[in-house]
């Protein structure tokens, strides 16, 4: 057949001795090739350089692409040092990341308000743990149709530019829990007691530029009704330093011999909240509002004025 060759000892030989030469070159040139798992091009666009935070003055001479990353004792040891406005000025022109502590070995989670009134971009969560940081962390991105960005406030978007005077002045807010509806058994259950709510109302809040704060009052119990609960008790006020970043978390709990039971809750920035009677969505444990809690809502009025500097 033309297609065979056949070959004597000699040529046997010198292809084996050649082919092994090859095999040697070949690896050496795969030694000497770097490889790329992205277009060098395109990673000197888009790839942020992870780079360890020495002092501001470094930081802010940096290229928009480096970025630092934080744990969440670092970023309250910053904040008690003074360094939120460097910090913030930073955050304008480069990337920020914090995340939880490696001590937290429950995956709890750490309150995110303080590094977002800094302006840190990406705040990581333990998201297998559903508490209530983890429900402020929903409530901050379900505005925006929820599409997972959030633009930051004018406060922080650019501190070399003047901010008008009501931009920074602290708010008086008020809040008045006026009745509920369609509250669901805890977990949706389907059967059990009819259950006692009360609503507890937290403002988290971010005073002196360093110190995370959340205030908290509550209703009393309705008994026995969760279709229908009537508070329309007295009036909540809060003083929101930083209402840019702060946020209220309004939770339903049932009373409960021992440890009440969490129903559902809204978390809502304040920024977004609208003066007047206003019907407030709640979420489950997992913030989503399937199956019982499809039309569980709250009742609320608002009042929020702003709170004028001293002469």
């Amino acid at each position: 057949d033309g297609e065979d060759t056949e070959y004597d000892s000699d040529d046997e030989d010198g292809t084996a001795s050649a082919s092994v030469t090859d095999d040697s070159k070949l690896q050496y040139i795969q030694k000497q090739t770097v490889r790329y798992g992205v277009a060098p091009s395109l990673a000197r666009l888009t790839l942020f350089h992870g780079t360890k935070h020495k002092r501001w003055e470094d930081s802010l001479a940096f290229q928009p692409n480096h970025m630092h990353s934080f744990s969440e004792n670092k970023v309250r040891s910053m904040a008690r040092k003074g360094a939120g406005l460097q910090w913030t000025t930073y955050n304008t022109t480069n990337m920020s990341r914090t995340y939880p502590a490696g001590s937290r070995v429950d995956s709890s989670n750490y309150l995110p308000i303080l590094p977002w009134s800094v302006g840190c971009q990406m705040v990581a969560l333990n998201f297998q743990t559903c508490d209530a940081a983890l429900r402020l962390n929903d409530g901050r991105f379900r505005q925006n149709g929820g599409c997972g960005y959030v633009l930051k406030p004018s406060t922080l978007l650019a501190m070399q530019k003047k901010t008008g005077e009501e931009d920074t002045l602290p708010l008086k807010l008020s809040v008045k829990i006026l009745s509920g509806s369609c509250l669901p058994k805890p977990k949706g259950a389907a059967s059990g007691d009819c259950i006692n709510p009360y609503v507890r109302v937290s403002v988290f809040d971010v005073k002196n530029g360093d110190k995370e704060t959340c205030t908290t009052f509550s209703t009393n119990p309705v008994y026995k009704n969760g279709f229908f609960p009537i508070w329309n008790e007295g009036v909540f006020r809060f003083l929101v330093e930083n209402w840019a970043a702060a946020m209220i978390q309004l939770s339903v709990y049932n009373k409960d011999v021992g440890k009440d039971d969490f129903i559902a809750s809204a978390s809502i920035p304040i920024s977004c909240l609208r003066r007047g009677l206003r019907s407030v969505k709640l979420f489950d444990a997992s913030n989503s509002t399937s199956g019982a809690f499809d039309f569980a809502s709250l009742l609320i009025e608002v009042k929020t004025k702003n709170v004028m500097g001293e002469i």
